[in-house]
């Protein structure tokens, strides 16, 4: 079995959870940033939903340990691949902390997948019962790209995991980054909804708030009223709303970075010795991945522009039943919309992490030629893009 990683202090705390594209400084770092689309973090749900019978009635994991846990997506260090049977470059880890209210205390951890990964998991489950729910949730976990709220949600959903809505929020962090973009989205639901009220930019301050709350917030009253929706209906409704507006914003978010990567992705130069089959494979790997992530792109974007057409529906036809019954049919979409923005993201995060702006757009070609393979795998391959188009 594979020695658990354990660690302590700051230097080996880095090691512990970083790995190449250092999400985050550390551990203790997670106390403030929460869950992201890189980070489930489970140890600050655990506290925000202590006393939540819903949160303890419907958890992640059977083992109470692993409700501690904080899991991300990491991207594999080159001697870190051998303890794998298949080749991989991004995987998901498992970190458990020392203790959860004090993460800068360390923590031990593995890999889903790895070899000897079931025997490790057991022993931070305590030995309590058959790992099999808890490791079949892992492995539905590590099938995606990215560990964004939605996409989760449904994927663990269409599994058969009845898991509390809690554990799919989004984070603190994430929604106050989200407040001004989504209050310019929704201004014209809002004047109709909210006609008679005054129109001024605290109260749809409030009123976005509102809508990105974890639970169902009775200033939106109006809105519930306007589009229809009556008990889980609401709720899977306002669940749903969010979702598109969260992938609207990130596919904003994301449009400088992308655009870097499509304009550096040509320049980088190889440095040190290579021979002519190298410098014909990054060529090629090159290529395909250029045509690979502007169909990614095209692909999200196209997916979000059926939203918009029903969203306009609403609010300049006055069409909510449409819009209605688009929320509720639509977290299918969130599937390929996480998957779709969570590829990109990876890709833009990482290469900004290996190329600074600081420095020059400089790689041996070993090094280029494994950057860039990870990024095309990560794309999926072409039959995979043919069924998504």
């Amino acid at each position: 079995m594979r020695r658990i990683a354990d660690a302590r202090g700051a230097a080996a705390l880095e090691a512990l959870i970083l790995g190449p594209d250092r999400t985050y400084r550390s551990l203790k770092g997670l106390e403030k940033t929460g869950s992201t689309s890189r980070v489930l973090n489970l140890a600050a749900l655990s506290q925000r939903h202590e006393v939540n019978p819903e949160h303890l009635r419907r958890p992640l994991f059977e083992a109470p340990a692993l409700a501690g846990a904080v899991i991300l997506k990491h991207r594999l260090r080159p001697d870190e691949r051998d303890g794998f049977d298949t080749g991989r470059f991004t995987v998901t880890k498992l970190i458990m902390p020392f203790e959860r209210s004090d993460l800068s205390l360390g923590g031990r951890s593995f890999f889903v997948g790895e070899r000897g990964w079931i025997e490790s998991l057991d022993v931070l489950r305590g030995g309590l019962n058959d790992p099999g729910r808890d490791a079949t949730v892992l492995e539905a976990i590590d099938e995606l790209p990215s560990l964004d709220p939605f996409l989760l949600r449904e994927h663990l959903r269409r599994r058969g995991f009845d898991v509390s809505p809690t554990h799919f929020e989004i984070s603190p962090a994430d929604v106050e980054r989200m407040k001004r973009f989504v209050g310019g989205e929704i201004a014209r639901l809002i004047d109709l909804a909210y006609h008679d009220a005054q129109g001024n930019d605290a109260s749809r301050s409030r009123l976005v708030e509102a809508l990105l709350a974890s639970t169902p917030d009775e200033r939106l009253e109006p809105l519930r009223m306007t589009l229809r929706l009556e008990g889980d209906s609401y709720k899977e409704g306002i669940f749903a709303w969010k979702g598109f507006l969260y992938y609207k914003w990130v596919l904003n978010s994301l449009w400088p970075s992308l655009r870097d990567v499509f304009s550096e992705l040509p320049k980088v130069r190889i440095v040190g010795p290579v021979d002519s089959m190298q410098t014909h494979e990054i060529e090629s790997v090159r290529e395909r991945l250029r045509v690979k992530m502007e169909r990614q792109v095209r692909q999200v974007t196209n997916l979000l522009q059926v939203y918009d057409r029903v969203f306009e529906r609403l609010t300049v036809n006055g069409d909510a039943m449409a819009f209605r019954e688009f929320l509720l049919d639509s977290p299918k979409l969130f599937l390929q919309l996480g998957e779709g923005c969570g590829a990109v993201s990876h890709i833009a995060t990482y290469w900004r992490y290996q190329f600074p702006r600081s420095r020059q757009l400089a790689a041996n070609a070993v090094q280029l030629l494994d950057i860039l393979q990870g990024f095309e795998l990560s794309l999926g391959n072409e039959l995979q893009a043919r069924q998504a188009a």
